[in-house]
């Protein structure tokens, strides 16, 4: 029952301090500000990811061992924490917030000594990434990062996904025999969860870019620790696991890439808002974290069963192909899918015809 301390014990303090924070907002005014792209109303605190952070960091120094790895995670995750929190109050222009993801991926790279630097592929074929690796995680620390953060947009939403994300990385971490990632993962669900009492739909307290940010930050950089030396299927699996978040923020560039706008220019037509839509505001967020649960479970399916996880997998990444072109989340001319489907189902009707006439004319 150890693995139940890991999540009870930082949920706890999370609980305790949150309330606190909420105090400590509304002194000092850092309110969430409200314009066409939020949907909330009224004075919301803004800085609820520091209950996550504190519990998260305390609970870290009780349970784990301080190693190079752990030191450069802990420093990394600081600097990151430290960026959002600044913007939650002040609003760092995006190049500020850049500024401090690149800062924070580097310190965790050379301090924790965590980068991708090779992948094997079938067939003894590797790939060596050698400088290029600096390059290769700074992209995949800064892009889970924003990930998480751009799916902030709803009550509980990015908690809820992170926390499931989360649980089962320490799921596929105890089969693989890492318990050092199962008990960050677990101390993390912990600080989440206990934020998440004030968090859900309605909010009373909103997790602020200091929340999101480290929560993205620390997630990119677990799903790292397995990716030294790795095969192209184990790289692969982080990112199913993150397969909403990622969606999403890629439908963000090429919409946005599509239509002119800059990538940083905020919009309405996240996975969440289009969701909103159609379900109201709880239904969504129990729909994607339904999702978010799915890919997950196929990411631990793969691990048991390659041919069980396959086959999920398709299903499951038809059905949300599906959802992005009937929805036009990318673009209203974007429908390959549905565009193949009409096209066969036209060859079939001609086909039909064409056939039925010839029998006609054979009686």
């Amino acid at each position: 029952m150890e693995w139940l301390v890991y999540i009870l014990v930082p949920m706890a303090l999370s609980v305790v301090i949150t309330p606190l924070l909420k105090r400590i907002a509304c002194h000092l005014g850092i309110y969430a500000k409200t314009n066409q792209r939020t949907i909330h109303s009224g004075k919301i605190a803004r800085i609820g990811g520091v209950a996550i952070y504190v519990s998260f960091i305390i609970c870290m120094a009780v349970f784990m061992k301080a190693d190079a790895t752990m030191n450069g995670i802990l420093i990394g995750g600081t600097i990151m924490f430290i960026g959002g929190l600044i913007d939650d109050m002040v609003e760092l222009p995006p190049y500020g917030k850049l500024l401090f993801q690149i800062v924070a991926t580097l310190v965790v790279m050379w301090v924790g000594g965590i980068s991708l630097d090779t992948i094997r592929l079938p067939f003894d074929i590797t790939i060596n990434f050698s400088l290029v690796s600096i390059m290769v995680t700074l992209l995949w620390i800064i892009g889970i990062t924003n990930a998480i953060n751009l799916v902030d947009g709803l009550d509980g939403l990015a908690g809820g996904i992170s926390a499931i994300i989360l649980m089962v990385i320490a799921c596929i971490s105890v089969v693989e025999g890492r318990l050092d990632i199962q008990t960050m993962s677990l101390l993390l669900v912990g600080a989440i969860l206990g934020f998440l009492f004030y968090n859900v739909h309605p909010a009373s307290i909103f997790m602020g870019d200091c929340g999101a940010l480290f929560l993205g930050f620390i997630i990119s950089v677990i799903s790292l620790l397995g990716f030294k030396g790795s095969t192209v299927m184990t790289l692969a699996l982080p990112i199913l696991l993150l397969a909403v978040p990622i969606v999403d923020t890629i439908g963000a560039i090429l919409r946005r890439k599509l239509s002119g706008h800059k990538f940083s220019d905020a919009d309405k037509m996240h996975l969440h808002h289009l969701l909103m839509q159609r379900f109201g505001h709880r239904n969504t967020v129990i729909l994607l974290y339904i999702a978010t649960a799915m890919f997950g479970f196929t990411a631990y399916a793969y691990i048991i069963n390659k041919a069980t996880g396959l086959v999920v997998l398709f299903v499951i990444g038809l059905i949300m192909e599906l959802f992005i072109e009937f929805s036009g989340m990318i673009s209203k001319q974007y429908h390959p899918i549905l565009s193949l489907a009409n096209r066969m189902y036209r060859k079939s009707k001609q086909l039909y015809y064409m056939f039925s006439k010839t029998n006609k004319k054979t009686k």
